[in-house]
């Protein structure tokens, strides 16, 4: 069975890049283009690692993260136009895993999509 990739994004035509991308990749993806959306949906299906926008139209992307990890244990990727440190920063102090700005390279964010799937499930065996 294909793990899903969840993808909180607002922007269409990012959704649309890395739905191609990921699928191409062997994976199946959910979308969502809200925080509130998003949490529906994560809580629904399990997927085995989200990418989450910061700039969502119902609020913040940092709030959202803080919301996911009050149950969700699995990677969680951020996938902002926000390039500054403290941004950066917040986040990964509030439980992301990683943060990628936008633009960004697909080869790159499919190598963090792995190491982050690899290191969780090498987590979960112990």
């Amino acid at each position: 069975m294909k793990d899903t990739i969840l993808i909180i994004d607002d922007e269409v035509q990012i959704r649309s890049l890395l739905g191609i991308t990921l699928e191409a990749n062997g994976f199946r993806t959910a979308e969502a283009t809200t925080g509130k959306e998003g949490l529906a949906i994560a809580a629904s299906i399990q997927p085995v690692l989200i990418i989450l926008d910061l700039g969502l139209p119902d609020g913040d992307g940092i709030d959202y993260l803080a919301k996911l990890r009050q149950w969700f244990q699995k990677p969680i990727i951020i996938l902002s136009a926000r390039t500054s440190e403290d941004d950066i920063v917040k986040a990964l102090e509030n439980g992301a895993n990683d943060y990628l700005t936008k633009p960004f390279r697909t080869g790159e964010l499919l190598a963090r999509i792995r190491v982050s799937i690899r290191l969780a499930q090498g987590l979960s065996d112990n």
